[in-house]
């Protein structure tokens, strides 16, 4: 068992992790594509607004968020270092990985088991340096591995990354976080390619179970031993905030707080709409869990101790149980 997880700042207890949202990102960018096209983000004006949002999430009471920006994602540890030496009592955990719905990435496709299966698998050399070494030279070591399967389901390259993923989980013991989605119910599908590659449930968080109010699905999963991202509050375009308040009262009911941990994938720069769009979600940000969501739990009937679990144990549990 664990007893300590990396941050940008270098490992801490997990003792000290307090209470933390699981699925928080700083940026999520199309790196190339803001190559090509300049002109939207202002590095210095981002970089203020992210450490104004931080440091207002700190003062709120969360000491941690766990980032899972990985490649495909835009991530810049470099940037991220920056803004948290600016809100250095903030824990910020980033991860490593792939993220895709569909091919792998070109870097990859004509490399190793790109060209033939017999061949060695190169993302698992790269995550395993992430984790062991630092990421992009930095020395900041990542805390957990993330790759995604969306609606078009188990494709050639979305299980090419989930397989690396679990290769390096089995030499390193890191935690994995799957995106997935629940309305296709993908999640028996990363459970069964996991099976197959030896990686204990335990050591797996399946990322927005929550946009989905089958808790007869979610139960399934629960009882096979996963964690349960509820990790989307504030994205109302297909569940509603209600839907997703009763979906984690009824699995609390059932047994399961220790298995769920909560979030709202906000950010504090997102690229892939445009800032007008992402504004009609008006509770779309950081402090929706603190402000909306625990009140509704407590009023619906949810003990503290469980909300408790919520925020802190089970994801201290997820890590030190992972390795």
């Amino acid at each position: 068992m664990r007893t300590e997880v990396e941050t940008v700042r270098g490992p801490i207890p997990t003792s000290e992790m307090g209470r933390t949202l699981i699925h928080e990102h700083v940026f999520v960018m199309t790196t190339e594509t803001q190559l090509q096209w300049p002109g939207e983000f202002d590095e210095e004006a981002k970089v203020a607004e992210a450490i104004t949002k931080l440091r207002e999430l700190r003062d709120s009471g969360i000491q941690t968020i766990v980032d899972p920006t990985v490649d495909g994602l835009g991530r810049n540890i470099p940037r991220i270092q920056r803004i948290n030496e600016a809100v250095p009592d903030l824990n910020i955990v980033v991860a490593t990985g792939v993220y895709t719905y569909g091919d792998a990435p070109n870097f990859f496709r004509y490399r190793g088991r790109g060209v033939h299966e017999s061949l060695p698998e190169p993302m698992v050399d790269l995550f395993v340096g992430d984790i062991r070494d630092g990421i992009q030279g930095t020395g900041v070591k990542a805390a957990l591995l993330k790759c995604a399967i969306d609606e078009p389901g188990l494709t050639t390259g979305v299980e090419r990354v989930l397989r690396a993923v679990a290769q390096t989980n089995r030499q390193t013991g890191t935690p994995v976080m799957v995106h997935t989605h629940p309305g296709t119910k993908t999640g028996l599908e990363v459970a069964r390619v996991l099976d197959e590659e030896g990686v204990p449930p335990s050591a797996v968080q399946l990322a927005h179970s929550g946009d989905t109010d089958d808790v007869d699905h979610l139960t399934e999963l629960a009882e096979k031993g996963y964690f349960l991202g509820m990790d989307r509050f504030g994205i109302e375009l297909h569940v509603s905030f209600d839907q997703r308040v009763d979906t984690v009262v009824e699995l609390c009911r059932r047994g399961f707080a220790g298995q769920m941990a909560l979030a709202q994938d906000a950010a504090c720069y997102l690229d892939w709409m445009e800032p007008s769009t992402a504004a009609l979600m008006v509770n779309w940000n950081y402090f929706h869990v603190g402000r909306d969501v625990v009140p509704a739990l407590l009023d619906r009937g949810v003990p503290p101790e469980q909300v408790d679990e919520l925020l802190i144990g089970s994801p201290r549990r997820w890590f030190e149980q992972a390795g």
